[in-house]
């Protein structure tokens, strides 16, 4: 007789685009639920990067215990799959110690990885990615991921438009199998998911968000963005890293460099971030386990949560 079931640890996500103020939101759900904080964001785990990446500042953090910030340094390779066993291990020992473990962020696929591990996929084709990369060397990367939008705008949204490597694998991927990499692995994610969890989405109306993404720019470059950018490259990091590379960064790097004038690279972050908050509305819109708030239903998501927590779930 096969033994039953057992009833799988609670994990409680709040997800949603850039600028939409999940910091707070959550905060003030761990504080009613004594529980932690997951980061699941992609660039908040690099050492020195706090400004750009709107990483959570020293009093929130005294708030409440932050994990996955701060765990890399901006020359050191970073991932999905090392961020799932970080996170993993970190929620683990949550529930050991009997405390709520709250997943927040805006990184789709790292949220993807932990709730469901990554796929295997096919097995890479040599031939297609020797023909892609030339590509990209003939007519760059903006080509290959506008290529990418019109085939595959589900899995565009999640992959950074300079991440070369993830554009080559989402069309190797479409062109051998006929199907998207994000159907590959919403099917992989339902049949692996280690934790029972509750996801929150907070979204507010386009102009709002375009709204709070252009003040928090310029409290951004208030607070110093620019002499962090300056820090960095005064202590070796190239311009030519991943981190460096991202939203910012790189448009900070140009006004240091004298290619860029701040007031042009401050409109530009500020145009730049809109378009990566709609990637990623599209990428968490594909999820239908996402329960949809505004920012200001906090009395609705405590409600949800405490719902949820009390229930006796076999699964």
């Amino acid at each position: 007789m096969a033994a039953p079931d057992l009833p799988r640890e609670r994990l409680i996500c709040i997800l949603g685009p850039t600028g939409v103020g999940k910091t707070e939101f959550a905060l003030k759900l761990a504080e009613q639920f004594r529980g932690e904080i997951v980061s699941a964001d992609s660039m908040q785990v690099y050492r020195q990067m706090d400004i750009g990446t709107a990483k959570p500042t020293p009093q929130e953090r005294g708030r409440i215990t932050h994990h996955l910030l701060d765990v890399a340094d901006p020359d050191q390779p970073f991932d999905a799959s090392r961020y799932m066993d970080m996170a993993t291990k970190a929620i683990t020992c949550l529930h050991q110690a009997g405390k709520q473990p709250f997943v927040v962020g805006g990184t789709g696929l790292y949220v993807r990885a932990l709730l469901g591990g990554l796929i295997d996929g096919p097995p890479a084709d040599e031939a297609l990615r020797k023909k892609l990369k030339a590509e990209i060397r003939e007519k760059g990367k903006g080509h290959l991921y506008e290529t990418l939008e019109k085939r595959d705008p589900r899995a565009a949204a999640a992959i950074h438009p300079h991440d070369g490597v993830r554009i080559i694998r989402a069309l190797e991927v479409l062109e051998l199998t006929g199907r998207s990499i994000v159907a590959h692995q919403q099917e992989h994610l339902f049949q692996n998911s280690p934790w029972d969890a509750l996801r929150i989405g907070l979204r507010v109306e386009r102009e709002e968000l375009n709204s709070r993404i252009d003040r928090r720019a310029d409290r951004m470059m208030e607070d110093g963005f620019l002499k962090e950018v300056e820090g960095l490259l005064s202590r070796g990091y190239d311009e030519s890293l991943k981190p460096m590379q991202s939203l910012g960064y790189r448009h900070l790097t140009a006004v240091i460099r004298g290619n860029m004038k701040k007031e042009e690279a401050v409109a530009l972050i500020k145009r730049d971030t809109r378009m990566y908050a709609k990637r990623q509305m599209t990428w968490f819109s594909a999820d239908r386990d996402i329960i949809w708030l505004d920012p200001g239903d906090l009395e609705e998501a405590l409600k949800l949560a405490a719902f949820f927590l009390r229930q006796k779930r076999i699964m």
